[in-house]
């Protein structure tokens, strides 16, 4: 179940709203699938999401930036519709201090934290 919004919505303070986290299964470089949130150690991760908007006094991170969500620290999703177009998608909002990591570049989202890699 998720909420439907029309047109614009912008977090509050220092809050960040993300889009584009990846979901579902995992491949290690060695070919190994693992299971989304499968209750195994490997199946339980960090996530990778998009900034898609920022509040007014977040300073750490910028929108378009790629961001590393601690395991399990966002709300459920919202759909957001923009009015003009009516184009779909969907976004989560998360603290500044569940964010582990920064980058400019979309990672491989098929990196497992915690296994090994050459």
């Amino acid at each position: 179940m998720y909420h439907k919004t029309y047109g614009t919505i912008i977090p509050l303070k220092k809050r960040v709203l993300v889009s584009n986290m990846h979901f579902g299964m995992a491949k290690t470089k060695a070919g190994i699938i693992l299971q989304d949130d499968d209750g195994s150690a490997a199946g339980v991760h960090p996530r990778w999401a998009k900034v898609y908007a920022i509040g007014k006094d977040q300073t750490d991170v910028h929108e378009g930036e790629w961001v590393l969500i601690a395991h399990g620290r966002w709300t459920r999703q919202i759909n957001l519709v923009d009015p003009d177009t009516d184009d779909e998608f969907d976004v989560r909002m998360v603290d500044e201090d569940d964010i582990l990591l920064v980058t400019d570049k979309e990672p491989d989202h098929h990196y497992v934290p915690g296994q090994m890699h050459k």
